[in-house]
């Protein structure tokens, strides 16, 4: 039960830390979305350190690495997670399998996105 709160709560703080960068930082003048790739990024970053971190401190409390890894960066960023898994895939030589979720996962959304778009 303490694994699915502290997921919760991280999910709460990424997503309001996510949504101050887009006050914060806006948009471009051409309207490229420079807060949502400065989340992305950002995410990317606090994923990866953690990461590391929760790998050579093995006895760190499952609640506080599903906090930060799940529930704040899946908040702040699902990018970062996508990556992350992607990563995953790579590292276990799962080479077409990862490009294959990276096609999948990019396209599929965008088309979606596309489709909702036109309704």
């Amino acid at each position: 039960m303490m694994e699915w709160l502290a997921v919760f709560v991280g999910g709460g703080t990424g997503s309001m830390l996510r949504f101050g960068i887009s006050k914060w930082i806006g948009t471009t003048e051409t309207g490229f979305p420079i807060a949502t790739l400065a989340a992305n990024i950002l995410s990317c970053v606090v994923l990866g350190f953690a990461w590391i971190y929760f790998v050579k401190n093995t006895n760190f409390p499952p609640p506080y690495k599903s906090l930060i890894l799940v529930g704040f960066c899946g908040g702040f960023s699902t990018f970062s997670t996508f990556s992350f898994e992607t990563l995953k895939l790579f590292q276990a030589g799962e080479w077409l399998l990862g490009a294959l979720y990276v096609l999948i996962s990019v396209s599929s959304c965008l088309v979606i996105l596309w489709l909702i778009g036109k309704s």
